[in-house]
């Protein structure tokens, strides 16, 4: 079916009036649905089949048959939404997901809460059974009168609502995406019950343009901007903390830093958007982060520090520690949320953070000016090394960096994963050890100069629709942290840009909670590479109980050959227990075989992750 026959359903037939006249094909309201996704340049609908959402999925068909959007299967709704999470931070779109009523809904509530709380835009629909049985149990009802699934939703979503007339589906919809990607962003969600899914379409073709309903504002606060211009023009030194919701504007962000000449530190969800080798750059500040990121906040040399485009949450404040919260901070964010956490900082920006930046660097630079910085007398007072800028110097325990000790020491092993892959590779860190060794230990190949770079003040024009990854190299979760959730996250990042490296990090425990989205991928011929840390056990669990002296108890899992087990699901699989065999992969081959393929790599179960700022807040707890 062509898309020049403006969604002419071919389903539903047409009958002669009086006049021999045939009237135009009704469109049912799954079809106008689509149809605005279509208009969104969304892809895929990550999600599982059923009875009550079967008209979606009509739909579905036939917008993919005439090239539009496409279904994605999943194997369990949560893994559907990590999908469409992976999916949204990999192109900057909005992720869809969906599910049926009843347990579909339920299972879906991890992977939705996981978005809200790291605000990923994401539009989640489920189906209900038909509006007259309502109250008197049918299959899966999860309505007001059964298991309310709306109501269990209201605390994870930025909207929420049932469609129970045909004619609402417009209005809620725009609503729904509107507030799921304007600051702060994450997960709406809208309930179709199914008569109202297969009613006649109110509006024959899309009444409204999300594109422009949905830009981005670039609108920013001048007086704001003139009262921090003055203070930073007053400071004799700065540092800036880099979260993860910069990722539109780091190019000017680091363009500023470069132009005054100020260090740099990121939150471990920000860690991502930077180049490591960055010569201003002092490392990860929170859960997994460096002493040198800490000494650069400490500095009492510092005037002001600006935290831009973070949470402020437990991972990426250093579990709320006063070295950033004090009366020095400066914090810039879109949401008011974000901000009124730091009730004690000196001064709030809120905006759009690339606006921002851009008019601070069009007022310090003088046109045409190339900055060549010698950074060397910083370095040298945060003792970060010699004249060749190396991130390793911040490590903790660097001789294990290039130990050759078996069982394989994790901190190698996120060396040699920044070794074999190309600099363009995703990497997708799980909840636990994984995330808290590759934000300490991984480091990509990159060999780009960013020490020296030409000024320009040229505002980054943003088209509504085009590939905007604002995820970066390296993407973890924080706040609400679901094991498991890379491995949806991973397949949901693939299907979105199949030209690049995708790389899953994860644990043997979240592997044996969501590894059956391996199947998806095998399915959808995704050259995903999956790296389990085989521990036999929930490695942060018992770690953690070990140094909070608490009982060593449900932390420890049978052996488990995860190789055998991805060939099972049809992937490729090999098992690794020395560097020597890590380091003989052939990484050109796996990408060209369309196919995941999962390293079960032995590591050596006494390496303590670096998790102090998780203890630390324990400690305080109790």
């Amino acid at each position: 079916m062509s898309s020049d026959n403006s969604l002419v359903a071919s389903h539903v037939s047409s009958v002669s009036d009086s006049t021999g006249t045939v009237p135009p094909p009704t469109i049912e309201v799954a079809d106008l649905l689509v149809a605005y996704l279509e208009q969104m340049g969304v892809e895929y609908v990550f999600g599982i089949p059923g009875g009550a959402i079967e008209p979606l999925y009509n739909a579905l068909a036939r917008s993919a048959r005439r090239g539009g959007v496409r279904h994605f299967l999943a194997r369990h709704e949560a893994g559907a939404a990590f999908m469409a999470d992976g999916y949204a931070r990999e192109t900057g779109k909005v992720g869809v997901c969906c599910a049926t009523s009843g347990p579909g809904a339920t299972n879906l509530i991890t992977g939705i809460a996981c978005a809200y709380g790291n605000n990923v835009p994401m539009l989640v629909i489920t189906g209900q059974p038909a509006m007259p049985s309502f109250g008197k149990n049918p299959l899966q009802e999860s309505t007001c009168t059964g298991i309310d699934t709306l109501a269990m939703l209201r605390h994870c979503t930025r909207y929420n609502s049932l469609v129970s007339h045909p004619k609402q589906i417009e209005a809620k919809l725009i609503s729904a995406l509107q507030r799921a990607v304007r600051p702060p962003k994450g997960p709406s969600h809208l309930s179709f019950p199914v008569d109202v899914f297969r009613s006649p379409s109110p509006q024959q073709t899309p009444s409204y343009d999300l594109r422009n309903l949905l830009a981005p504002s670039s609108l920013v606060d001048d007086h704001a901007i003139e009262t921090l211009r003055e203070m930073l023009a007053q400071a004799k030194d700065i540092v800036l903390l880099v979260g993860s919701g910069c990722g539109e504007a780091i190019g000017s962000i680091l363009q500023y830093a470069t132009l005054k000449g100020a260090p740099f530190v990121t939150t471990p969800d920000g860690k991502g958007l930077v180049n490591p080798r960055h010569p201003l750059f002092r490392g990860v500040f929170g859960f997994g982060g460096h002493a040198s990121a800490e000494t650069a906040l400490r500095d009492k040399s510092v005037d002001l520090i600006l935290a831009i485009g973070t949470s402020m949450g437990e991972w990426n404040s250093g579990g709320w520690c006063d070295s950033l919260l004090n009366e020095r901070l400066v914090h810039i964010d879109e949401s008011e949320e974000h901000l009124a956490l730091t009730p004690m900082a000196r001064f709030h920006v809120r905006g759009r953070i690339l606006s921002v930046f851009n008019q601070l660097i069009d007022k310090a630079q003088d046109p045409g000016k190339t900055v060549n910085i010698d950074y060397r007398p910083r370095r040298a007072a945060h003792k970060l090394g010699g004249d060749e800028w190396d991130p390793h110097h911040m490590l903790m325990e660097p001789d294990k960096y290039v130990s050759n000790a078996i069982p394989i020491k994790p901190q190698r092993l996120m060396r040699e994963l920044g070794l074999l892959f190309p600099p363009t590779t995703r990497f997708l860190a799980d909840t636990g050890n994984s995330a808290s060794w590759s934000i300490h230990c991984l480091h990509p190949a990159n060999n780009r100069r960013l020490g020296e770079r030409r000024l320009s003040g040229a505002v980054r024009k943003i088209t509504q629709g085009q590939r905007k990854t604002d995820g970066g190299w390296l993407r973890v979760m924080m706040n609400f942290a679901s094991m498991g959730w890379a491995i949806g996250g991973a397949v949901g990042t693939a299907a979105a840009n199949p030209d690049v490296p995708v790389v899953c990090i994860t644990g043997d425990g979240s592997m044996l909670m969501n590894g059956q989205e391996i199947s998806a991928a095998v399915a959808e011929k995704l050259s995903i590479i999956f790296v389990v840390l085989n521990d036999q056990s929930l490695g942060m669990v018992k770690h953690g109980q070990r140094l909070a002296g608490a009982e060593q108890i449900g932390c420890d899992l049978p052996p488990t050959d995860f190789a055998a087990l991805a060939r099972a699901l049809g992937a490729e699989g090999l098992t690794i227990r020395s560097i020597e065999e890590l380091s003989r992969l052939d990484i050109s081959g796996m990408r060209a075989r369309n196919c995941p393929t999962l390293l079960d790599v032995f590591i050596d179960p006494k390496e303590v992750p670096p998790m102090s700022v998780r203890m630390r807040v324990l400690a305080n707890a109790l």
